[in-house]
């Protein structure tokens, strides 16, 4: 089994799909990998690294000769690997609502499509989850991205010349990337709160040392969705939400709001009204702004301000930190290919759990029940 590693095209990014790391287990495994020479650049990998752990380096089109599995970090055009022979897989992250015209294009071409990002969110998949890991640095980074923005320092300090006071920042959403921000800031020194739909990320909040602030004395709202998201809430809880919000936001000196919706537009959490409570100087990071944004006003790719209040929107947050955001994408592509390594006929054999899950096309049609419904 040849497995490919192309470079990718995407504008801004900067990650790679494997790392000498990964070439040394897969060509353990009995595969050959070709990565094609650049790949690694971006993520301060050089192709000598690659070729030291056992790859060929070539151009695009012989990397892609002969190979039956491709990865990558976003999902390569269709045209740019016209040379793959029909049947072999796509493995990367394919973005399969919002590229639905890419989707079928792989089915014409005979590919067999699998969404990383579809992995199911079982305790065996979690070391394949890209999603979980990718969100973790995210997290992480827009703290980082917060403070860069933000005119004064996040810890208490008390000197010579007087007392500086915490930063109060406030997290909305605490999925992965929520709880890394909320360790994040705590670590930095701030005082920190947070919230979310689903009830039963209370304890975490507090584990972590920060304040939940959740909406209380509405029945029957519990935000759980499947797979660990959260799901749409009613309209009586968006109300007591937003009322609860526009209490605590005014206080807030940054906010990193990380919400979404699988296969949704991100769910609105700030209004315009909002950000004109917020004192002058304050930052918000919104990591849902590739997918419509949790504040109104932010744009993706930009740091807008509106009422005084910065607002961050970059896109792709992971690929910010390229070197490790490309060595845990490469482990979650290994993880998976190994775990269905079969070695009599050296190729992997997916299951159906899995298999199903993250396939999105074979036989020349889109076969993914959440794509058909």
């Amino acid at each position: 089994m040849k497995i490919a590693v192309v470079k990718e095209m995407a504008a801004g990014e900067k990650r790679v799909a494997a790392t000498p790391e990964t070439v040394k287990k897969f060509i353990a495994l009995g595969a050959e990998v070709s990565v094609e020479a650049g790949a690694g650049a971006t993520a301060s990998i050089a192709d000598s690294d690659y070729q030291a752990a056992g790859a060929t380096l070539a151009t695009r089109a012989d990397v892609l000769k002969g190979a039956g599995i491709v990865l990558g970090v976003q999902g390569p055009d269709p045209a740019s690997v016209a040379g793959v022979a029909p049947g072999a897989w796509i493995v990367a992250g394919l973005n399969p609502f919002g590229e639905r015209a890419r989707v079928d294009a792989y089915a014409a071409a005979g590919l067999e499509a699998l969404a990383m990002e579809f992995m199911p969110r079982i305790t065996r998949a979690q070391s394949m989850d890209i999603l979980s890991s990718q969100s973790n640095l995210a997290g992480y980074k827009a703290v980082l991205d917060a403070t860069s923005e933000y005119g004064r320092a996040l810890p208490m300090m008390m000197t010579a010349a007087g007392t500086v006071s915490a930063a109060r920042v406030f997290v909305m959403g605490v999925g992965v990337a929520g709880l890394q921000a909320i360790a994040t800031a705590r670590r930095l020194g701030a005082q920190v709160s947070a919230t979310d739909v689903r009830s039963a990320t209370k304890e975490q909040i507090m584990s972590l040392g920060a304040k939940p602030i959740f909406v209380e004395n509405v029945k029957g709202i519990e935000g759980e969705g499947s797979g660990g998201y959260a799901t749409e809430m009613s309209e009586e809880y968006q109300k007591a939400q937003a009322e609860l919000v526009s209490s605590h936001i005014a206080k807030q000196d940054i906010v990193i709001t990380t919400a979404l919706i699988p296969g949704r537009p991100a769910p609105r959490l700030i209004s315009d009204a909002q950000l004109a409570t917020m004192r002058p100087g304050s930052v918000i990071v919104d990591l849902a702004v590739e997918s419509g944004g949790n504040v109104e006003g932010s744009v993706a790719g930009e740091v807008v301000e509106r009422h005084g209040v910065r607002i961050v929107g970059h896109r792709n947050v992971a690929s910010r930190l390229p070197a490790d955001a490309s060595a845990l994408f490469a482990r979650n592509l290994y993880n998976f290919l190994s775990t269905f390594w079969d070695k009599e006929k050296g190729a992997p054999v997916l299951d159906e759990e899995i298999g199903d899950a993250v396939r999105l096309t074979q036989g020349g049609k889109v076969v993914n029940a959440r794509l058909l419904g």
